[in-house]
């Protein structure tokens, strides 16, 4: 079997559902011979890493351990799912606390024991504020780590689609920005539906303002959805589309979505914030740019940053994360 590299990439949290399906799906996309499967959780994890062998993937090489320290040494990629699951009737932002104290301990861990990460993907929530915190402990170059912020942009693609009754494909340059959580920011005027662009059929009887309305907030709701008609959170789409951001680092062909990504350019109204941007993810990692859009676009982007900073400095409030002012010292590359 062929493989696009064989560097080593550890999933963290992989006894859970989101991480033992994101095992199988590595092999199959042909990731990585390499891989290894960490969390606290032994009994599950081991049952997880019999699946794999189960599979009789050729040429791989699975490994698992409850030990971070073995986990992370020699690691060049990470994807970590490894936060308490949302559930039902909570907003990614209940996770906070939890969730952001299992973050800094992750990014001190990437400090000692993988300083050469190639890349590392943080998808459990809230995922902007989890993988900023990653990034301020790890001591890595902000390209080293993104977020999951795909799931906001493939869900509008997947509402358009059955709205306008096309496939899915037909619907191209969707687009979330801002924060992964219910004050993301849709834009219409990047997107078109079998070659005609959104901004123009908003209004009319093919798509009234109502029906328009009704689509950005069924994409706000898309995650707590899966949870009621499932009893869980979401983990396939997760499990894949983190791995596909990964899959771009390794071989460099690229990825379609939005990636979280940290962005410091307070000229531009955005400072010391991880959010989804416009983003390229090559062989170096995540880089931005600053998305275009309406006016009525922009400052729906400005407010879901805003919503972010409230969350970032209560994290700064609970010591978690230090004063903004101190990140640098911590590390140097911010």
């Amino acid at each position: 079997m062929s493989y696009a590299t064989n560097d080593k990439l550890v999933l963290l949290g992989a006894a859970g559902a989101i991480g033992s399906n994101m095992a199988q799906a590595a092999l199959t996309l042909g990731l990585t011979p390499n891989l290894c499967l960490y969390d606290p959780f032994e009994k599950g994890l081991q049952g997880a890493a019999e699946e794999i062998y189960h599979c009789s993937f050729p040429d791989a090489n699975v490994t698992w351990t409850t030990d971070i320290k073995e986990a992370l040494t020699g690691a060049s990629y990470l994807i970590s799912s490894g936060g308490a699951p949302r559930k039902e009737g909570m907003t990614r932002e209940d996770l906070l606390k939890g969730n952001c104290e299992i973050a800094a301990q992750l990014g001190k861990d990437i400090k000692a024991f993988c300083p050469d990460l190639k890349f590392g993907a943080v998808i459990f929530n809230p995922a902007d504020i989890t993988g900023l915190t990653v990034l301020v402990h790890s001591g890595l170059a902000p390209s080293k780590i993104g977020t999951l912020a795909a799931l906001d942009s493939t869900r509008l693609q997947t509402a358009l689609a059955q709205h306008f009754g096309v496939a899915q494909s037909k619907v191209t340059g969707c687009r979330t920005y801002g924060g992964h959580g219910e004050q993301m920011a849709p834009f219409a005027s990047t997107a078109s539906v079998d070659g005609k662009p959104l901004a123009s059929l908003i209004g009319t009887d093919a798509l009234t303002a109502d029906q328009w309305a009704a689509i950005q907030q069924h994409v706000r709701q898309g995650g707590k959805k899966i949870i009621e008609l499932r009893g869980r959170s979401s983990f396939q789409s997760p499990s894949h589309q983190s791995l596909l951001m990964v899959k771009a680092v390794m071989d460099g062909q690229g990825y379609g979505w939005p990636v979280g990504c940290y962005v410091n350019a307070p000229d531009q109204g955005f400072d010391q914030i991880m959010m989804a941007m416009e983003t390229t993810l090559t062989r170096e990692g995540v880089s931005w740019a600053m998305p275009e859009g309406t006016p009525e676009e922009l400052a729906e982007l400005k407010a879901s940053y805003q919503h972010l900073t409230k969350l970032r400095d209560e994290v700064v409030a609970m010591g978690v994360l230090p004063p903004l002012d101190q990140w640098k010292t911590v590390n140097p590359n911010l």
